[in-house]
């Protein structure tokens, strides 16, 4: 693929990127600064649809992992993946993978690159969060954590349906029943459809655009190929 082919295939991937973590970051510093924990609002007063803000130290969708060197070894893993995810990235355009894979790795990518912006960065920008108290950005005396220990922001949360389990259901009969709890971020939602895009259409999307099944040469006249009538032709009587 020539250089400018490359470029050109490769403003695909960049905008997907730029559109997530634009939308993603700018979400997060508005509820960051302008709410304490807690909900935010209800869309159109429906129970089922909220931004309701949290910040948590680990994993996608609020998932803890070992304190905080947990925390400082999961910033440095998701470090790690960026900077492989960006050669990945270039790879698989030069190489001019399906348009469907290159898109789903983009989403991935950007998520990742989201939440880790978060946890390199918002605990030297900010200040603490709590129940009570807004954040406020650039502090003066300083952020709410050192470089890499910062807390990822999430907010959008959709408790479609909630109930009580029937008293019949082993061990968690008669108590509080709620589809769909966890509570995460636009970076999160990119991840899961990015992996989820592939498990559905993998057969499809992992191959490249360039392959191409080889044709055998045919003979003059378009009759079978040279080899294949070779072959079929009996041998002469000598």
């Amino acid at each position: 693929m020539s250089r400018e082919g490359f470029f050109m295939k490769l403003r695909t991937p960049v905008f997907i990127i730029i559109a997530v973590i634009l939308a993603d970051q700018l979400l997060k510093i508005w509820i960051k600064t302008h709410y304490p924990y807690g909900e935010v609002l209800r869309f159109f007063g429906w129970e089922g649809a909220r931004l309701y803000f949290i910040e948590n130290e680990g994993m996608a969708w609020g998932l803890a992992f070992g304190g905080e060197w947990g925390k400082m070894a999961l910033t440095l893993f998701r470090l790690a993946a960026v900077i492989f995810g960006t050669w990945y990235i270039g790879r698989i355009v030069k190489q001019a993978y399906h348009r469907g894979f290159i898109i789903c790795a983009s989403l991935i990518y950007a998520g990742a690159l989201g939440n880790l912006i978060d946890s390199l960065f918002y605990g030297l920008f900010f200040s603490e969060s709590n129940y009570g108290t807004v954040a406020q950005a650039f502090p003066k005396g300083g952020g709410y954590a050192s470089f890499l220990h910062g807390k990822v922001v999430d907010m959008l949360y959709f408790p479609m349906v909630q109930g009580t389990w029937p008293k019949w259901v082993p061990f968690v009969g008669g108590g509080d029943f709620e589809f769909f709890s966890p509570i995460f971020n636009i970076a999160d939602a990119a991840i899961s459809v990015g992996v989820i895009t592939l498990l559905l259409f993998q057969k499809r999307f992992i191959h490249r655009e360039a392959e191409a099944v080889p044709h055998k040469p045919q003979a003059a006249g378009g009759s079978a190929p040279a080899a294949e009538s070779e072959a079929t032709t009996p041998a002469s009587n000598e």
